[in-house]
């Protein structure tokens, strides 16, 4: 292939004026994805990014097979029992898309296929299937269907038993609905067509048109979006509303789908709550009366309000109670101390409670599917770093497991014991301590010239546990060091270690960043000349600020669909999910979030220096960071920096945020980003 010089973008000033302050951006032109000379601008970087790699071609399919080859593919899942029936998802070999079956009362019965996404695939570049809701008399199921990945999905409704679809048609909805008792009503959440907040609650009546659908519930507060939902015990139908700080609910009986919902208790800002059913009572999981790290709270079913609310399980300072799971007898609370996930089990009656034993430090544990509301089964999974994941069948009475499944490693090379996994933890500038989830192969000899990827998200209270990737074996068997930053901005450590990563806080979060890969220099695991950083989405506006911060500590980054022109984007509110946000990064609208956003923002920020190779991805349809931040972004990186580094664009005309649909084409990103990072080091053949 021909080498051909990287696109310059037309410069175009566009004055965008605040609170006083006057910023010019030259590329504001690239907003209009239906501008012809937006497409073709795109299609110039994809040009370039095929002849700049193209020396890594054969690399990109090497590795996509050997991680393919990894990958079990006539796979099928634990199958999971639920009013009856036996429900499993499987793959076929050479399948990219999931068959979704059951089977009545046993698992010798039939095995009645509901849904191939396959043969539903077809003629589309792009699929999803959102989340399907089978009756209650188990003879239908809706399902949504999204062939843009603009994550707007059509409801439509199957019959089970003969194959029909019904002409039922719902555009523009979230893709999940909730059946009332009935088997002809449902409820389901749609989205404002501009900005894609789910704000309305529709109720639909089998067999009727969808513009004839009344509105149940609209939800007005533009940083608010809404949900619907069906209680585990079955009883109640929910209508949940949510911001970053605030929540509220209303309840219906399942079986009187056309009675009025009432409010469970009115919102009060900072007051965050999930709900649960259990006999009479309803159980909250609640940050209330400064509850920073969530307590169990209790009220009757006919007594809601926040007044009638009693303490159940009281607010430990250092335990982070992040869920409860109900069941006839026992309920399960998921809990995180120390950054580690504990599953602990206490009977109803209070005769018996206890902690299931996880002995390693770096570790996932969690809480699986367990639709069954009477049955001693729990069913959890886990892994680690180094183990891959398994489900478990754990009975709560006998305290007896059974490892249903255990994540198979296909091509007979994989041994645990060949890796080794630690946690350590880094000092940051202000004194708090980071801590790291770290993997290498055994005959890695960290040192100044070992590679090391480091990873982050940091933002939302998302937590990245240390969990296993048969992907991230390429690397490791090619002498990386993979950690995991546990930075502030994600919840490791308790809820205190989201709040002093948000805000006007957030910088804590590149800061912990940047401490974490100076603590892995000075420590001897790698060096300036082979760090290497890796974020996505909001974990890329991690890669946009520490690369202007700190350009000297990295050889290269990968930054995916990567949120990057924060001033911009918050002042915009016909953006999708822009007013959500305001609780997690501040609304701009307001000065001193003007200029703090200003302080950070990766494209605000972009400055004549020297920066490291970068890679950065992005999906034309994306519907959470629009295409064009990063078109911008790397528009303006090209202009001002003083380096001969790769400057690399790869844009997914077809996909959104999540990429490729396919199981096996999403492996083809990854390959990109692999081979170029391994090219970065020498180690493309």
């Amino acid at each position: 292939m021909t080498k051909i010089s990287f696109p310059q973008a037309k410069i175009q000033p566009k004055t965008l004026e605040k609170h006083g302050d006057v910023r010019i951006d030259d590329y504001y032109w690239m907003n209009d994805r239906e501008d012809a000379a937006v497409i073709a601008h795109l299609e110039s970087e994809n040009a370039y990014y095929e002849s700049a790699s193209a020396h890594t071609k054969n690399a990109q399919e090497s590795l996509y097979r050997e991680m393919k080859g990894r990958i079990k593919e006539d796979d099928s899942s634990v199958p999971y029992k639920s009013n009856g029936y036996w429900y499993i998802s499987r793959f076929e070999t050479g399948q990219q898309y999931p068959i979704y079956s059951r089977k009545k009362a046993v698992l010798t019965a039939k095995d009645e296929v509901m849904f191939n996404g396959n043969e539903m695939a077809e003629g589309h570049d792009f699929f999803n299937l959102g989340g399907l809701a089978i009756s209650p008399n188990n003879e239908l199921a809706v399902f949504g269907v999204d062939t843009v990945s603009r994550r707007q999905y059509t409801l439509q409704v199957k019959n089970l038993h003969d194959g029909t679809i019904y002409e039922d048609k719902i555009l523009n909805s979230t893709g999940s609905a909730v059946w009332a008792d009935d088997n002809r009503t449902f409820f389901y959440t749609k989205k404002d067509p501009v900005t894609l907040r789910a704000d309305k609650i529709y109720r639909h009546v089998l067999g009727t048109p969808a513009e004839s659908d009344e509105l149940i519930f609209h939800e007005q507060d533009d940083t608010f979006g809404t949900y619907v939902y069906k209680t585990k015990s079955k009883k109640y139908i929910v209508i949940g509303s949510y911001s970053t700080l605030t929540s509220e609910y209303q309840i219906l009986p399942a079986n009187r789908p056309y009675d009025k919902f009432r409010l469970f208790s009115p919102r009060k800002r900072g007051v965050e709550y999930s709900i649960a059913h259990y006999g009479e009572y309803f159980y909250m999981l609640t940050n209330r009366d400064d509850a920073i790290n969530f307590k169990l709270m209790k009220t009757k079913e006919s007594t809601t309000d926040f007044e009638h609310w009693e303490a159940f399980i009281p607010h430990r300072q250092e335990v982070l109670l992040e869920d409860v799971d109900m069941f006839k007898t026992f309920y399960v609370l998921s809990e995180r101390e120390n950054g580690l996930n504990k599953l602990k089990i206490v009977r109803w009656d209070g005769t018996d409670s206890y902690y299931l034993p996880f002995d390693s430090e770096t570790y996932t544990a969690y809480v699986g599917t367990n639709p069954d509301f009477d049955t001693e089964i729990l069913r959890y999974g886990y892994n680690s770093m180094t183990t891959p994941s398994s489900v478990i069948d754990f009975n709560m009475v006998t305290k007896e497991k059974e490892v249903k499944k255990e994540q198979e490693v296909m091509g007979n090379t994989f041994k645990k014991e060949h890796y080794i996994e630690k946690r350590i933890w880094a000092t940051a500038r202000d004194g708090a301590q980071i801590p790291m989830s770290v993997v290498y192969h055994k005959n890695t000899v960290p040192g100044k010239d070992t590679p090391l990827l480091q990873y982050a998200y940091g933002s939302y209270g998302a937590t990245i546990d240390p969990y296993f990737s048969t992907v991230r074996l390429s690397l490791l068997d090619r002498g990386f060091i993979f950690v995991i930053a546990h930075i502030r901005g994600g919840q490791y450590l308790g809820r205190s270690w989201y709040e002093e990563g948000k805000l006007l806080k957030k910088k804590h979060t590149f800061f912990d960043f940047i401490d974490c890969s100076k603590h892995l220099i000075a420590e001897g695991y790698s060096s300036n000349a082979h760090l290497y950083a890796m974020g996505g989405s909001a974990g890329g506006l991690l890669m946009g600020a520490v690369i202007n911060m700190a350009p000297q500590h990295y050889n290269g980054i990968v930054a995916q669909v990567p949120f990057v022109d924060v001033v911009t984007t918050m002042l915009d509110d016909s953006i999708p999910l822009t007013t959500g946000e305001y609780d997690e990064w501040g609304n701009p609208n307001e000065k001193v979030y003007y200029d703090y956003m200003k302080s950070y923002s990766p494209y605000d920020n972009v400055v004549a220096q020297s920066y490291p190779n970068m890679l950065v991805t992005t999906g034309l349809h994306d519907s959470q960071v629009q295409y064009f931040e990063p078109a911008k972004w790397v528009a303006k990186l090209r202009e001002l920096k003083e380096d001969a580094n790769l400057l690399l664009f790869n844009i997914n005309m077809e996909a959104g945020h999540g990429g490729a649909s396919g199981r096996f084409e999403s492996l083809r990103e990854v390959a990109k980003e692999y081979a170029f990072l391994l090219d970065l080091e020498g180690k493309i053949d």
